[in-house]
């Protein structure tokens, strides 16, 4: 049986979904949890692209290992030595580069001509191969390119050095029959000189049928996100691959490394820091997925659960079971259950983590999975608190305008501040935008509850823009009013971390600076 390698490309293309930008921290927790979830690479980011991406990839480089760490690269010198730079100190790394090849790209983007852009994607190919052994290299809007200019080049790369042959479907434009011969193609002339991947992206909703209409012609690679997130309609959704080749390892023939009980969690950690939800119907992590409303269905799963269900919840990493701890549990019992959840905390991690559990069991009756999880989240998102909320009461009728009192420290001031407002978040948030004299624009206000009953952990996300700048903040408790107020000064400090880092840099040409 085929393993298929997972190139998990979340924080470098996922990231370029707009609003769903994430700090240096956030982007090590992702890259931790990817490890856990077994992914082969980490396409951790473009580090030219601006000093946040370089830092983010070293980081990255440094502190994540158990995987391969790529880094994104225009096949242009300081394109492919920056990359170098940021992946030097990864145990495993790829430098990944690209030129596109389609003539349509060559004519009104790049202005060069065939044999120019030959000769250029040999040369960088050359120089990255002399920096790493692993190269990776991916000829864009591979899928509108003239197939024999598009062996042509992929032919002289392999001889240059890349052992992988990315073929991306830049636009979304292809169908699965087509991209199939097309794989099929490659395959014979390259042979087993290199891996064929394959990136496919989701604008005809054929992103996953593409990528495995690939592997069954050849490609032993797909690059993919966690819940499908990218530019645009977005990339081939990972757990929508990784489950499909499980499912049917009887058609395909194929599987993957992925541990797929972390799938879920996975899944609800990108939700959270990239503040993009997952529509109830998607495919494998969608609230709905394992969800059985039909009469005729909830008959025959009460009488076996293989005449409606093609895969169990507990090999995503379901759990029947929700009710784990209350406000009585001592530390032991909480810390069995970071185990059993596949947390290693040190023991002042774990401090920490208790004394917001016991807060918060101070609050609800019952404590989830997903409390616990959600707490961890916050304590490992670390944004400096500039702005921190003291005290909020809230008061207002059906005859009396919201009202909205405030405490707030700002670093080491206090503000109180009373506002009104058509509605009590409205209230809160003209206090908080008064006090702190922000002149961000709110784009986004997202409700939702994390737990059930009438005590649940609620979970606010928000959006914010300022010069240009976009950032989401997060927000959760069980009163859903201080949990607004949280989101907002969440996000209000994550703008405040963004002053005076570098905007993304342009590039010196109009060629794009990312591939799709």
């Amino acid at each position: 049986m085929r393993i298929i390698k997972i190139f998990d490309t979340t924080l470098r293309d996922g990231e370029q979904s707009p609003g769903a930008s994430m700090n240096v921290d956030e982007k090590i927790m992702v890259a931790k949890q990817l490890v856990k979830l077994g992914v082969d690479i980490i396409e951790a980011g473009f580090p030219i692209a601006s000093q946040g991406d370089f830092d983010a990839v070293k980081r990255i480089a440094e502190e994540v290992q158990g995987a391969v760490i790529a880094g994104l690269a225009r096949a242009k010198e300081e394109d492919i030595r920056k990359a170098y730079e940021a992946l030097k100190p990864a145990h495993l790394k790829r430098i990944h580069t690209f030129h596109s090849t389609s003539d349509i790209h060559l004519k009104y983007q790049f202005k060069v001509s065939r044999e120019e852009a030959l000769k250029r994607s040999v040369e960088m190919v050359r120089l990255a191969k002399s920096l790493v052994d692993d190269v990776e290299f991916s000829p864009m809007d591979a899928t509108r390119t003239e197939i024999g200019y598009l062996l042509e080049v992929l032919e002289a790369v392999v001889d240059a050095g890349a052992k992988t042959l990315n073929i991306p479907d830049t636009v979304g434009y292809t169908i699965p029959n087509e991209f199939g011969e097309m794989i099929r193609k490659i395959k014979e002339k390259i042979g087993e000189r290199a891996i064929i991947s394959v990136h496919c992206h989701n604008d005809l909703g054929l992103a996953v049928a593409n990528s495995l209409s690939a592997i069954l012609n050849g490609a032993g690679q797909v690059e993919c996100t966690i819940n499908g997130i990218g530019e645009r309609a977005g990339n081939c959704s990972m757990e929508e691959i990784v489950m499909t080749l499980k499912t049917r390892r009887d058609f395909f023939n194929a599987d993957t490394n992925i541990n797929t009980k972390e799938i879920i969690r996975t899944s609800r950690l990108i939700t959270r820091v990239t503040g993009i939800s997952v529509q109830p119907n998607k495919a494998i992590v969608g609230a709905n997925a394992f969800a059985h409303e039909s009469g005729i269905h909830q008959d025959g799963l009460l009488k076996e659960k293989m005449t409606y269900e093609i895969i169990k919840p507990s090999d995503i990493g379901l759990s029947k079971t929700e009710l784990v701890l209350g406000k009585h549990s001592g530390r032991h019992a909480f810390k069995a259950r970071l185990k059993e959840l596949g947390y290693q905390l040190t023991p002042e991690e774990i401090e920490v983590a208790f004394v917001k559990f016991k807060n918060l069991a101070d609050q609800k009756k019952y404590i989830f999975d997903e409390d616990i999880e959600i707490l961890l989240s916050e304590q490992f998102s670390k944004v400096s608190e500039t702005y921190k909320l003291i005290d909020l009461y809230v008061s207002g009728g059906s005859k009396s305008k919201p009202m909205a009192a405030l405490k707030i420290a700002i670093g080491e001031k206090i503000i109180d501040k009373i506002e009104y407002g058509d509605g009590p978040v409205d209230a809160v948030y003209k206090a908080i935008a008064n006090a702190v004299e922000t002149k961000s624009n709110l784009l986004k206000f997202e409700v939702k509850s994390i737990t059930g009953g009438t005590d649940a952990l609620g979970e606010v996300s928000v959006a914010l823009q300022e010069d240009g700048k976009k950032v989401m903040g997060h927000g959760s408790d069980t009163n859903i009013l201080i949990a607004s107020a949280k989101a907002y000064l969440n996000a209000l400090n994550k703008l405040l971390m963004r002053q005076g880092v570098n905007e993304r840099l342009k590039p010196e040409t109009d060629e794009c600076c990312a591939i799709d």
